[in-house]
């Protein structure tokens, strides 16, 4: 049965008797196709490297640019993916977002078979890969729906936690993939490396052959089934969705939605891009919430019955908890994705050039010939992060979600300052690869944090909140968090490019800082709004 009338998950007897094994195959096409989308989504971190070392004519910081765009194109269609469901329902929603991954996917597989393709063709592919991005609103927002309460934290946790496996996935995947030609004539020719590479098992020389297309053609092997999986196996819930309407009906509504993410989207990167892509008339902390209020704005002035479900929605921003939890869950969910973007060009300008000083006194950045593979270790933070996700859902179901987040606060705070001092003792070294371990290690830690915290703020989320509000509540506080994709690299590729990459590190500590005092004033303190929810 597609549509499902009865979903009474807060009663025990229904909860054993049907809704565990419904609840429970959801989720299971749910991970995957949440894994998918984080690996298209994701991709330009790992392919942009490959790029570089095979000669694309594009500087570093232009190819920063890809993935600060599929970041807040992104971040920017999950506004109105997290009313997605209330909608068009769960399994019409997660079925053709799934699908329409296939464009970017099969996009990049063409566009990456020749050196001489245009920026602007990347910077579309990039935009359109935000679709990944947008899927996590929907799919957090469609799971929430399906478990009772008292096991949201580990529900939502593995969702979020093995979905966010795609990072981990994709860079691993992508570096092995193009090692060899396995999609024949349909996946073009190889390009000669100008630059030595690497993969998880060893460093590939300059002059070797390699398929940077396949980043894009090897997601296809898995969209396609999944996508055909989730139509014969996933349920909408009429409780939750009372009027989903004719499947087409559906989708339509679904494409309108990310159309206007996709038009706030494209406006504001065409405002706040350099020329010649771009006006460059506002800045990065500007563009942002004038793309926020406009998608907003739009979405209240989409007509037919689209109109009065996002009406009732929008009672969430009358909520304080919304803002309070959107401010948290920047900090975990927004340095997890963040850091997954940044952090693979990171080690390959900190640790891949050197610094020397010219007879006259100038510094210039040379190659380093002992530089370690950014597509050897880039993997490792984010398949921390994601595999300590379901971790901290379940401590938090057991201990509290603020109490959980405040103690990973802390330790965010101290790492953060810690790696600042490293990025920069390492950028203007001679041999930075002697500081690579004590980055890596602070990373990790990083990342590690941030996948518990995430996981205590979607149970904090899951008891504020009732069953109406949860899924919105979950998709727009995961939609201004998933601004930190946009927002890392190019702050990062910033800092780095002015010579004081530490500095960015610095800021994040401050704003762990003022997280530790928000987390503790609306939920530890005595008389707390709600006590460690």
């Amino acid at each position: 049965m597609t549509n499902i009338r009865k979903w009474d998950v807060e009663v025990a007897e229904f909860w054993q008797s049907t809704g565990r094994r419904i609840a429970t195959r959801n989720l299971w096409i749910s991970i995957p196709s949440l894994l998918l989308g984080f690996a298209v989504w994701l991709m330009w971190g790992i392919i942009t490297v490959q790029m570089l070392n095979l000669g694309f004519p594009f500087e570093p910081a232009q190819l920063f640019t890809l993935t600060a765009i599929s970041g807040l194109a992104g971040a920017t269609l999950r506004i109105p993916a997290s009313f997605m469901i209330r909608i068009a329902g769960g399994r019409n929603t997660i079925v053709l977002t799934t699908a329409l991954l296939m464009v970017p996917a099969v996009g990049a597989g063409i566009a990456l078979q020749d050196t001489r393709t245009p920026l602007w063709v990347f910077q579309l592919l990039a935009l359109l890969s935000g679709i990944g991005g947008g899927n996590f609103a929907c799919s957090m927002s469609n799971i929430s729906g399906f478990f009772p309460k008292s096991q949201q934290g580990l529900a939502l946790g593995l969702n979020a936690g093995l979905g966010n496996f795609g990072v981990t996935t994709m860079q691993i995947v992508i570096p092995l993939v193009m090692t060899a030609g396995i999609f024949g004539a349909i996946g073009g020719e190889p390009m000669a490396l100008v630059k030595d590479s690497g993969t998880l098992i060893g460093r590939i020389p300059a002059g070797s052959d390699t398929w940077i297309q396949n980043a894009g053609w090897v997601w296809m092997l898995l969209l396609v089934p999944l996508a055909i999986i989730g139509w014969f196996g996933m349920n909408n819930l009429l409780p939750i969705t009372p009027n989903p309407g004719h499947t087409l009906a559906a989708f339509g509504k679904i494409l309108g939605l990310y159309g206007v993410g996709f038009l706030t989207a494209a406006a504001g990167l065409y405002l706040y891009l350099p020329k010649p892509f771009g006006l460059g008339v506002l800045n990065m902390w500007l563009a942002m919430p004038l793309i926020m209020i406009a998608t907003l704005g739009l979405l209240r002035m989409l007509p037919g019955s689209i109109k009065p479900n996002i009406k009732r929605q929008f009672e969430i921003f009358r909520d304080k908890h919304t803002w309070s939890m959107s401010v948290l869950y920047i900090l975990t969910f927004g340095s997890f994705i963040g850091f997954s973007m940044a952090l693979p060009l990171s080690i390959t300008v900190i640790f891949g050039y050197v610094s020397e000083v010219a007879a006259d006194g100038s510094v210039s950045r040379v190659v380093n010939p002992n530089a370690p593979s950014a597509l050897t270790y880039a993997w490792i933070g984010p398949f921390i992060g994601a595999l300590t996700r379901p971790f901290g859902g379940w401590i938090a179901d057991k201990l509290g979600g603020s109490i959980v987040t405040q103690v990973i606060s802390v330790v965010m705070i101290a790492s953060s300052v810690a790696l600042g001092y490293v990025m920069q003792q390492a950028y203007g070294s001679t041999q930075p690869e002697t500081f690579f371990f004590a980055f890596i290690i602070l990373f990790l830690v990083l990342f590690a944090a941030s996948g518990i915290g995430n996981g205590s703020t979607f149970r904090t989320i899951g008891v504020i909140y009732d069953r109406d509000k949860a899924g919105p509540v979950l998709g727009w506080t995961s939609a201004v968090a998933a601004y930190g994709s946009f927002v890392a690299p190019m702050v990062i590729g910033n800092q780095i490019k002015a010579g004081a990459p530490e500095l960015a590190m610095y800021g994040f500590a401050v704003f762990c800082v003022l997280c530790l005092v928000l987390n503790w004033w609306f939920y530890l303190r005595p008389n707390a709004y709600v006590k460690n929810p």
